[in-house]
């Protein structure tokens, strides 16, 4: 095999539909739209969700809670996770992305309590659960607010 006989899959690719070219092309004259009607104009169709007059789903389906604006979400990270650093460490929010703890920081970064630590850390995070903060200290390292 070399690049001169290279070809795509067979069934993977088709020719595009040319429309108004005759009727023996098979889509001439009202080119696949059919004859008259609102979906035969140009411009013509309904808007999404309209049922032609029927109350539309999404109307008619109950609305329930309602969304803070307010709401903040912050990146979690376990006790159990921080065991791959070494004793001793600072472990900030750049060396949780670096092993690949958290995705990005979104309202901050929340050390949680799932999990035991072996060694003495100071972990510089934007919260810390209570146990989390207590565990971390009974292990000999510090729990830094930031």
């Amino acid at each position: 095999m070399d690049l001169s006989n290279l070809q795509p899959a067979p069934g993977s690719t088709k020719n595009r539909k040319r429309i108004g070219r005759g009727p023996g092309s098979g889509t001439g004259k009202t080119s696949g739209k059919g004859h008259k009607g609102q979906n035969a104009r140009s411009g013509g169709g309904v808007k999404p969700g309209f049922e032609g007059g029927q109350m539309p789903l999404q109307r008619r389906l109950p609305k329930r809670g309602f969304t803070s604006l307010n709401k903040k979400v912050y990146s979690l990270v376990n006790l159990r996770d921080l065991d791959s650093f070494e004793a001793g460490a600072v472990v900030g929010i750049e060396d949780f992305g670096k092993a690949g703890l958290i995705n990005g920081v979104k309202d901050g970064v929340k050390i949680l309590a799932d999990g035991e630590l072996s060694k003495a850390l100071t972990v510089q995070a934007h919260k810390f659960s209570k146990s989390a903060a207590e565990k971390i200290e009974a292990a000999g390292g510090k729990a830094e607010v930031l």
